[in-house]
């Protein structure tokens, strides 16, 4: 069974844009460098606004989890879909971590449900952030006793 989860995230030429927009609200420090697809084997055919595109990014958010993420190459028949079948979850332990966390990642997004107290008993807020990626925050004050 596996003991983590870490989200991984694909962009269409904006993931180092992106990682650098996360590491400013998350802190702290990528693991190893922005490896970029010029740096992979097999890739010197590949057109050259693809070759600075990233072929792995890794920014450790706290808790264990670490946020991964990549561009597609369209040369190679990739597409990106954004779409809502995707968020990643938050959940802070605090609720002033959890206002940080929304106010700061939601900047230049779309707020789907406010960050408030809902029904079952959280505070809870979920949105899209500027690059298309879809949020929850979630702080249950019943679990960080």
């Amino acid at each position: 069974m596996a003991t983590m989860m870490n989200p991984y995230l694909n962009f269409d030429g904006k993931a180092e844009e992106a990682f650098n927009f996360y590491k400013s609200i998350f802190g702290g420090e990528f693991l190893g460098p922005i490896n970029k697809m010029k740096d992979a084997p097999g890739t010197e055919d590949l057109p050259e606004d693809e070759k600075n595109r990233v072929m792995h990014v890794s920014l450790p958010i706290g808790g264990g989890t670490i946020l991964m993420a990549s561009d597609i190459c369209p040369s190679m028949g990739h597409k990106l879909t954004v779409g809502n079948n995707v968020y990643v979850s938050l959940h802070p332990d605090s609720r002033e971590e959890a206002d940080r966390l929304f106010n700061g990642l939601s900047d230049g997004g779309t707020i789907e449900m406010p960050l408030e107290d809902a029904f079952w008993g959280d505070y809870f807020g979920s949105f899209t952030d500027k690059f298309g990626i879809k949020w929850m925050i979630n702080y249950n004050p019943n679990q960080r006793k």
